[in-house]
């Protein structure tokens, strides 16, 4: 039986212990500070991200890893006994990560690897890298581990609220003034996965209104139905997200394997500091 081996991108939100579970590959995402360069979750997280930003007053430019580290990738998954391997790219709409796969799978013309635009991003990529690696790991064929991936693909819906406009001001995608006054007033922009991006879906005024929205929808999501998988996502917020956790607990019974990850630098510096949301997968 031919042998599968999944690959993604660290824009995946992918937390360490899983992809390792799983024998994921993840491809960091690069962030380059002036002339210094970082690989997302190797050499930097969120934590020593923002802790720069402050520090500097300016945010860093972030670039999708090169064809050449994803050929790696795929030709330590072949080497490692693969026969196959399906890599799962951030949303072509937010990076070129999809169009870097595509180029390193050239490089290997004879080999069977298959490179997938996910058209979503954070644990959104992650749960469908999670899918196909459960899939291959119960030995499915390459065309139902991928369809698989996109079955979940479709069911999974992510909410989060961002707690300040300070650092979409400083990316120039939202004016000073505006930010300000925004800050001002408290309000809290409640963000989705739209057209492969993360988007603007509300805006709230206040914390605990923004977050109580944010229950509302997941709540309004899973329409009674059981939830399969669901984490929450963070920002050098963890003990923020726990205290999410328990308010929506309240409202909707959690799988079993529910967990916490990262945004991770490659995303959360296009967002910003203290975002809390959640991820869930509803039920067929």
């Amino acid at each position: 039986m031919p042998t599968i081996s999944i690959v993604t991108d660290t824009d995946s939100s992918l937390p360490a212990n899983l992809a390792e579970q799983y024998q994921i590959r993840q491809v960091p995402m690069i962030v380059q500070f002036g002339s210094e360069s970082y690989k997302s979750n190797e050499e930097i997280d969120d934590a020593r991200l923002f802790a720069r930003i402050n520090r500097e007053g300016k945010l860093p430019t972030t670039s999708a890893p090169s064809p050449g580290q994803f050929a790696e990738a795929f030709q330590s998954a072949l080497d490692g006994g693969a026969d196959t391997v399906i890599c799962f790219c951030v949303s072509s709409a937010v990076s070129a990560a999809y169009k870097a796969a595509l180029t390193a799978r050239v490089t290997l013309p004879e080999r069977d690897i298959e490179v997938v635009d996910t058209q979503s991003l954070s644990l959104g990529e992650a749960f469908m890298a999670l899918a196909a690696a459960e899939a291959a790991r119960a030995g499915a064929a390459k065309a139902d581990v991928l369809a698989r991936a996109q079955e979940i693909g479709r069911r999974t819906h992510l909410y989060a609220a961002l707690p300040t406009l300070k650092y979409l001001a400083m990316s120039g995608r939202v004016g000073t003034l505006a930010a300000g006054l925004a800050n001002v007033l408290s309000i809290q922009p409640i963000l989705t996965i739209r057209d492969g991006k993360l988007d603007l879906l509300e805006r709230v005024r206040t914390r605990s209104k923004a977050w109580g929205r944010v229950i509302e929808l997941a709540v309004e999501t899973a329409g009674g139905r059981p939830v399969e998988q669901l984490a929450f996502l963070h920002v050098n917020a963890l003990p923020d997200a726990r205290e999410f956790a328990d308010k929506l607990r309240k409202r909707m019974p959690f799988p079993p394997s529910t967990f916490y990850a990262e945004l991770t630098p490659g995303l959360s510096v296009h967002s910003g500091d203290g975002l809390v949301g959640v991820v869930l997968v509803t039920a067929r």
